[in-house]
């Protein structure tokens, strides 16, 4: 893969003259559990974190935002490590640059027509990439790179533990599970029940869990522990699902999972809610090639479940944005065979950010941007039927 050693001998580079690392990644579970397996690879290295950002897709948007730079502008001189996020942020990674840092982007997002400047960029999707398996979520190439970074130092313990988080990341983003990535959850979720970690053994203690997984099998089992990891929200400058897969007693891990089970029975009922209203905007709609709709009140963290909902119904591309005073925020979710990011690439022009895989995705666009970007969407329909 293009530029792994590389990346693992930055790492190494950094921890060995104790340069200043953030972490900083994308606010789902693929990206927060990248954010754990590196961050615990430089610990094992005798390496330490100087800061960890999860990015607040509410508040900022997608990827790296500016608003975040000014927050860790103090500590530049120092490596930035994107995970999950960044491919696309040409502006802030030149802003980050100026303010004194280095940037590196791991990020398995599909590239746009150019790469950022960062220092390094591992992705198997970008130019001149010969890796033979390019559908990662980015929680495996974090896996791949600790691989790289800890050598004869990964001990099976460590081993076993990552890919425990590697395969729930996977899951959650809904790769592809064939080739590595079936073997990563395969793997993962063999030793998910004998776990060490507090975050994870939390969910086989509950009795209730626990029958469950042993009448439906680890796969339900999985299911259940994302929804539960995929509730969780930021809460200052820490994130719930980070500080529980972080955990160190079963105690502050009963606490966190408590919580996080209460806010993911009210984010199920949320998004069933406004896929019903989705429904009724579109019902004399479904002729239509496509569903572009938002709203003020809809929460962003939440468009991307229920764009998902309603594609699968409907078996059509899917495009809810929060409308907000001055731009909006949305989520694509698009059927087998069609690019979401190659119709937002073609309607660029009208577009502040973009970009994600072909089948889910993410834009920001002025509102005044609203209405042309959807009729440059239908023109792109109309070429590409």
């Amino acid at each position: 893969m293009k530029n792994l050693t590389k990346a693992a001998e930055r790492i190494k580079k950094a921890i060995k003259e104790k340069e200043k690392i953030i972490l900083y990644g994308d606010a789902d579970l693929d990206g927060i559990s990248s954010v754990v397996i590196l961050k615990e690879t430089i610990n094992n290295l005798g390496g330490k974190v100087s800061s960890i950002h999860i990015a607040n897709r509410e508040k900022d948007g997608y990827g790296i935002s500016k608003k975040a730079l000014d927050e860790l502008k103090d500590l530049s001189p120092a490596l930035i490590i994107s995970l999950d996020l960044g491919i696309s942020n040409f502006k802030e990674i030149d802003l980050a640059n100026e303010m004194g840092f280095e940037v590196m982007v791991i990020d398995h997002h599909q590239p746009l027509d150019k790469l950022p400047a960062a220092s390094i960029i591992v992705s198997p999707k970008q130019e001149g990439d010969k890796s033979a398996f390019k559908e990662y979520a980015n929680v495996g190439l974090v896996f791949k790179l600790s691989e790289e970074i800890l050598g004869d130092n990964f001990s099976i313990n460590l081993k076993n533990s990552f890919l425990e988080l590697a395969s729930l990341g996977t899951i959650a983003d809904m790769m592809t599970e064939t080739d590595e990535n079936k073997e990563i959850i395969e793997r993962g979720l063999s030793n998910l029940e004998k776990t060490y970690r507090p975050g994870l053994r939390v969910f086989f203690e509950n009795s209730r869990l626990r029958k469950k997984y042993q009448i439906q099998g680890m796969r339900t089992m999985a299911s259940i522990i994302i929804g539960a990891l995929n509730s969780g929200q930021k809460e200052g400058k820490i994130h719930q699902t980070y500080s529980l897969l972080t955990s160190s007693s079963l105690g502050e891990a009963r606490e966190i999972a408590e919580d996080l089970f209460k806010k993911n029975y009210q984010r199920k009922l949320r998004i069933r809610e406004i896929a019903e209203e989705v429904k009724k905007r579109i019902s004399d709609k479904t002729e239509d090639p496509f569903f572009f709709e938002g709203d003020p009140y809809w929460p962003l963290l939440l468009l991307g479940s229920v764009a998902t909902r309603i594609c699968k119904d409907y078996k059509k591309p899917v495009f809810l944005y929060r409308k907000g005073g001055k731009k909006s925020q949305g989520s694509v979710r698009s059927v087998k065979g069609f690019n979401s990011v190659e119709a937002m690439k073609s309607c660029s022009q009208f577009l502040k950010t973009y970009g994600g895989h072909p089948r889910a995705s993410g834009f920001t666009v002025s509102n005044e941007n609203l209405k042309d970007f959807k009729k440059c969407l239908l023109k792109y329909f109309e070429k590409n039927e």
